[in-house]
């Protein structure tokens, strides 16, 4: 994790056109953010405003059209695929809308499998990963499959695996859009937890008021371009 404060994610002057046949489609036009280590921010916006779009090319997911997006000072259109994949591995956690745990697999084997992939010892991978879940509140469900889970605890295993390597910043799509009120709200409490007394950082896109009232910064987006970006104290 880096220092408190240090950009950790940067947005410079960045465009996303999509071609399809003779049709183009500017979904961003020339945005240009930081995101500094510690922050909780909202991306939020109507639908097509280019919330999604941006986070996706901040995650590396996807390459802009032009302008430049630095990693923890790196700049990732400089980088291979398989570079991208090593640097999400080291640097990233995502958080799905659709939470996107591998069915097979219990929630310990889920929240592991970043640390396998990344070289850590069976030992020492186990303990992170039931260390990660039982602050979480699953304790109690370490050996159970995401089908015998309800939304909120598989929302919660995506959580404990987005931040069992202590990334840079996690981003979360939509995080709270599958889940009821109440369930919404003890998840947001839990990244709240998370964001003020761990230090993760956050990146959050969505149209959901409960998660921009507490972030702690709110950018919003229309058609592409960033029409506000407003701070709030803690």
């Amino acid at each position: 994790m880096s220092e408190a404060g240090a950009i950790v994610l940067e947005a410079r002057e960045v465009s996303k056109v999509y071609v399809s046949g003779t049709v183009r489609t500017r979904a961003l036009d020339g945005v240009s953010l930081r995101v500094s280590s510690g922050e909780r921010v909202a991306l939020s916006g109507p639908s097509g405003s280019g919330k999604t779009t941006l986070l996706n090319l901040l995650g590396t997911l996807d390459r802009a059209s032009s302008g430049r997006i630095l990693l923890a000072g790196q700049d990732v259109g400089r980088l291979g695929e398989a570079e991208l994949a090593d640097l999400r591995l080291a640097r990233l956690g995502f958080v799905f809308q659709a939470y996107n745990l591998v069915p097979v697999l219990t929630a310990l084997e889920n929240v592991e499998l970043v640390l396998l992939l990344q070289g850590v010892r069976p030992a020492e991978r186990r303990r992170r990963a039931e260390l990660a879940l039982d602050d979480l509140g699953l304790g109690e469900l370490l050996h159970t499959r995401p089908g015998e889970m309800s939304g909120g605890q598989q929302q919660r295993v995506a959580v404990a695996r987005a931040i069992v390597s202590e990334p840079e910043i996690v981003l979360a799509d939509e995080p709270t859009a599958n889940l009821d009120s109440k369930t919404a709200a003890s998840l947001l409490d839990l990244m709240q937890q998370l964001n003020e007394e761990r230090g993760v950082t956050f990146l959050f896109s969505t149209h959901d008021p409960r998660v921009m009232e507490r972030a702690l910064r709110v950018i919003r987006l229309l058609d592409g371009r960033i029409e506000s970006d407003e701070r709030r104290a803690p």
